[in-house]
């Protein structure tokens, strides 16, 4: 990708990166032929550089929306963006508040990470260090979820005498 920057770097900048974060970023690094970094070592930095937006998007969110919302395009994409991750986190957010917030970060799929829970967090105006804890904890659980799954795949693979 970046190959002019060392490859931990770029596990660690690739982390912070909205619907990347440490849940792919892993995978990739323990699969991309003349990297096989081992989970061990590539998990630290992920969740490292995963987790490392996320206070300053729970303390200062507000503040950038504001800015932005004196922009027409602006308007319409936070908007859209509030409008969709509220639907998606009503009911469950509102039942289960931080626990239903930790389970949103810790599944796997795409739209779920830490970016989109801290959004959920300002939108519901969870406090800041119980979302923040939350999301550390489903980052942890995302990341470790995928690691087996990358871990099963690879060796059923080799099982079938496929080598990746």
């Amino acid at each position: 990708m970046l190959d002019f920057f060392p490859q931990w770097f770029q596990i660690f900048f690739f982390s912070m990166v909205p619907w990347l974060e440490a849940r792919y970023v892993i995978p990739f690094s323990m699969l991309t032929p003349g990297w096989e970094w081992e989970w061990w070592q590539a998990f630290p930095l992920a969740i490292l550089g995963n987790i490392f937006p996320i206070p300053f998007i729970l303390l200062f969110f507000r503040y950038i929306e504001k800015s932005l919302r004196r922009f027409p395009f602006w308007v319409k994409v936070m908007d859209w963006l509030f409008a969709r991750t509220r639907k998606k986190a009503d009911e469950r957010i509102r039942n289960y508040e931080y626990l239903g917030l930790f389970a949103f970060v810790a599944l796997p799929v795409p739209f779920t990470g830490a970016w989109t829970g801290a959004l959920i967090a300002y939108l519901f105006n969870l406090k800041f260090s119980r979302s923040l804890l939350a999301i550390f904890l489903g980052l942890i659980l995302a990341a470790v979820i995928m690691i087996l799954l990358t871990i099963y795949i690879r060796w059923a693979l080799a099982y079938l005498g496929i080598n990746i």
